[in-house]
């Protein structure tokens, strides 16, 4: 009589998948799954439609609730499927009278569907959770929505406008963890290099870094979720530079290496804006590590244009590549552009996949002998500083302790526990 909940996608929906679990459970809910979807690409949508209907197989008499991305931008997709009972948008899945409803009355069918206009959504609400279920780590909402249309992307279709928690609200969150014995916490959105610019003064992302690091001293390590490089303030680079408790690991939502292929998707920067910025930041933090998303066959991308986010990996010394090969979303303009054959996009994805391996042996090889304190996340498993699984004897789940790197795998470090780090 328990609720489960399977989450797909981003480290957003890991942290409000949580917060369903809790209201859900607090509205009376039994036996139930709940579904959080994804919809950035085609295979997201897929992947959930296939766990809708294993949870059925495997759960005959539980009640299925779709909700997420997917189940915003596409609720007849899964209104339609007969293993699902009820379908909730980004916003009703987080509302206690969703589950409450549910609970006491059951499911009408004509009520099947429970999606709002994401769009007329102006508020994100500082959810407050004590920590999430088997995480060393947690995640904190800083900021929901997207007010950005890259012409591949279908997400602000999903999440609505860009919308900001108060700082107040989300240094008494972080506060709130750290009492909990939370050493890291990591700042999550959809679009967190754009937050506070729906706030009274409009506040910076490194603005409310900076006043978490003041405000909450026995908070150990910040990370940053995937942000925007153009975007970076001018006190978010002060405090990279400034506090080692900011961790030295950005991921960048890069999506190509041309500027050409980056101006018909509509991003905000150019090649070597990206570029910049990695030796900015790696002049002020010479332990720094990057990650990107790119996108592999984009729709016009000639094979030079393809080479040029082949070389950006080399450019700006990226580490780890989140390759997606292009997968065109109805009602997005890309998806109305010349398409590359799948054959030449999965080449290409191949391709850059291997430069992006490559960068991994380099990054792992270079950090032998090395040592790096390494947050635990469960027992002979954790993380460096700058996000690098690391294998470890011993350890328990949350605490930091310091490491001497002494080889490592094709995938993570090896590393022999020498202390418990300060």
């Amino acid at each position: 009589m328990t609720i489960d909940v399977v989450t797909f996608g981003c480290r957003l929906n890991s942290y409000e998948s949580e917060v369903m679990k809790r209201e859900a459970e607090a509205a009376g809910l039994k036996d139930a799954i709940l579904i959080n979807t994804c919809a950035v690409t085609n295979e997201a949508v897929r992947q959930a439609r296939q766990a809708v209907r294993k949870a059925r197989r495997d759960n005959p008499q539980s009640r299925i609730i779709v909700t997420g991305c997917a189940a915003q931008t596409e609720s007849a997709t899964f209104s339609e499927m007969n293993e699902v009972d009820l379908v909730l948008g980004n916003t009703e899945k987080l509302e206690r009278k969703s589950y409450s409803q549910v609970a006491a009355f059951g499911i009408d069918e004509s009520e099947k569907v429970r999606v709002n206009d994401i769009m007329s959504v102006e508020e994100t609400a500082g959810h407050l959770i004590d920590g999430l279920a088997g995480r060393a780590r947690a995640f904190v909402q800083v900021q929901n929505g997207c007010d950005h249309r890259c012409t591949f992307c279908i997400i602000p279709y999903g999440r609505g406008n860009s919308r900001s928690v108060p700082m107040g609200v989300v240094i008494d969150q972080i506060r709130r963890l750290v009492e909990n014995g939370y050493n890291e916490i990591v700042l999550t959105g959809v679009d967190i290099t754009s937050y506070g610019a729906d706030l009274p003064g409009t506040p910076k992302l490194g603005t409310l870094a900076a006043k978490i690091l003041k405000m909450v001293p026995d908070l150990k390590r910040l990370r940053l979720s995937s942000i925007d490089s153009i975007e970076a303030d001018d006190d978010l680079m002060r405090v990279i530079a400034e506090d080692e408790r900011l961790m030295p690991h950005f991921h960048l939502s890069l999506q190509a290496g041309d500027d050409m292929i980056l101006k018909r998707m509509k991003r905000r920067h150019l090649r070597a804006d990206t570029i910049r910025f990695c030796e900015d930041v790696r002049r002020m933090r010479p332990d720094v590590v990057f990650g990107a998303d790119i996108i592999a066959g984009f729709p016009t991308e000639t094979e030079e244009m393809f080479l040029n986010s082949l070389r950006i990996v080399d450019d700006c010394g990226l580490t780890h590549l989140h390759v997606f090969p292009f997968s065109p979303r109805p009602g997005t303009p890309a998806a109305r552009m010349p398409q590359l054959q799948r054959p030449l996009i999965k080449e290409r994805g191949a391709r850059l996949r291997a430069k992006g391996e490559e960068a991994l042996q380099a990054h792992l090889s270079a950090e032998v002998g090395k040592i790096r304190p390494v947050l635990v996340e469960k027992e002979g498993l954790g993380r460096t500083e700058q996000f690098t699984q690391t294998e470890i004897s011993g350890g328990v789940a949350g605490e930091i302790l310091s490491v001497k790197i002494t080889g490592h795998t094709s995938r993570h470090l090896l590393g022999d526990v020498a202390s418990e780090a300060a």
